[in-house]
């Protein structure tokens, strides 16, 4: 058996990780975390950003609001949501860093 040359991880904290990447888990969960990374939006602005119907940007939104990943702000009748948990910039930046060699 080799010797671990740097300190691994709790398992607890994988535990937690493997939580938060089971919820980004899908490109409109992604691109709206990338999109709220900027500033606070409404549902219907993303559904126009992602093309896709409001009721399931709705659905990705309640699932990650669910798992503490983002909040919301009522202004009137308009509901805003942002990003509060900052490990979706940190898997972007990743995704960004690491993207494959261009073909």
């Amino acid at each position: 058996m080799t010797a671990t040359r740097h300190k691994l991880i709790p398992m607890e904290q994988l535990e937690k990780a493997v939580e938060v990447l089971r919820v980004l888990a899908h490109p409109h969960r992604l691109r709206i975390c990338d999109l709220l990374l900027g500033e606070r939006m409404a549902v219907g602005e993303l559904a126009e950003h992602l093309k896709i119907p409001p009721n399931a940007v709705s659905q990705h939104l309640n699932l990650m609001k669910a798992h503490g990943i983002l909040d919301r702000e009522r202004e009137g009748k308009t509901v805003y949501y942002k990003v509060v948990d900052k490990r979706p910039c940190w898997l972007l930046d990743c995704i960004r860093g690491h993207q494959p060699a261009e073909e």
